[in-house]
């Protein structure tokens, strides 16, 4: 048996085939007095028969509800001027919504597109290493090789660039009578997933329509995340039926924590979003949410909650994998 300090984590090897397995095993080992909570919460390395145990801080979430005009430059500095904001209100980790810098719209996309590192995401570096918080900073129009991709960017308290995430699910509907549209006229598909790792906890993250495929967050949890947060700009025929439906879906069918940050609601661009950007605990409860208007929203992010919630109900633990799975094809 090998144990090693890295960072954060202890990581003990001891070459389970399902980490799951070690966890159930040191349950029925622990004496009463230790909190059993903690164990419900390992981040499991996969393929490496490692268990990675994280320190546990509360933290506080901040979602910037940004009014998204068509000036981009007062895009960019209206939400670095709201990250400050949050960020002396005692957040850690800050997120803007989708499309921060840009109208929503393919018609926009390619007019508004930059590289990444580029003109707004150097901003954002900036400010994330000024506030010292970890930064997900929304999405963004990115053109990479002729092509064009809906992009988050996440940035460290040292303003590095720690992953890039681009869109793997467009956004094509047709409601009739109701909202027509189609990304993949001007947009390409991402197609790997970025994860994030923190003091606090581990991120995954999705944009917008990622939220509707269940596959995605079962992956982002199986792969040891606490926090799901998804930069979106549902609109007003699908915002009222499904956006918080679907938020506490994920989190109570992963025992995650969700967060969603839209865009301020306005009725005048050509695209309206719902606005009621949302953080729902793994009990499938809202804890905060927001109206439509240009907002922050906070919450205090609590781990041993999760851990409660995962002890109380431990479906990962009962999943039937000789029965099914959920697989990825790339890493």
């Amino acid at each position: 048996m090998g144990i090693e300090t890295e960072k954060e984590h202890q990581i003990f090897n001891w070459g389970f085939q399902d980490p799951f397995d070690l966890i159930l095993t040191l349950f029925d080992k622990l004496h009463s007095g230790l909190n059993l909570a903690l164990l419900t919460i390992f981040r499991i390395d996969q393929g490496m028969g490692h268990l990675s145990v994280p320190t546990f801080r509360a933290f506080r979430l901040a979602l910037i509800q940004l009014r998204v005009s068509s000036i981009k430059s007062e895009n960019v500095t209206r939400a670095c001027s709201l990250i400050r904001e949050a960020t002396a209100q005692g957040a850690k980790i800050v997120s803007l919504p989708e499309c921060f810098n840009s109208p929503y719209g393919t018609k926009y996309f390619p007019e508004y597109a930059e590289k990444i590192p580029g003109e707004s995401t150097q901003k954002l570096s900036e400010v994330a290493k000024e506030c010292s918080i970890y930064l997900i900073g929304g999405s963004i129009p990115e053109e990479d090789a002729g092509k064009l991709y809906n992009t988050c960017a996440v940035f460290g308290p040292d303003g590095t660039l720690l992953v890039k995430y681009r869109k793997i699910h467009l956004f094509d509907i047709d409601v009739p009578g109701k909202i027509t549209f189609q990304e993949s006229k001007t947009l390409s598909p991402g197609d790997s997933f970025s994860t994030f790792d923190t003091p606090y906890c581990r991120v995954g993250l999705g944009i917008c329509y990622d939220i509707r495929f269940a596959e995605l967050a079962q992956i982002y949890a199986q792969r040891g995340c606490q926090l799901l947060v998804y930069p979106g700009a549902f609109n007003l025929t699908t915002g009222p039926a499904h956006w918080e439906l679907l938020q506490r879906g994920r989190a109570v069918d992963n025992q995650v924590y969700v967060a969603t940050a839209s865009p301020a609601r306005d009725d005048q661009a050509s695209y309206v979003a719902w606005g009621h950007s949302t953080v729902v605990n793994p009990w499938g409860e809202v804890l905060a949410k927001a109206g439509t208007e240009e907002t922050i929203v906070y919450s205090d992010i609590d781990l041993k909650k999760l851990g409660e919630i995962r002890q109380q109900i431990p479906i990962t633990r009962q999943k039937r994998s000789d029965l099914y799975a959920v697989e990825t094809k790339k890493p």
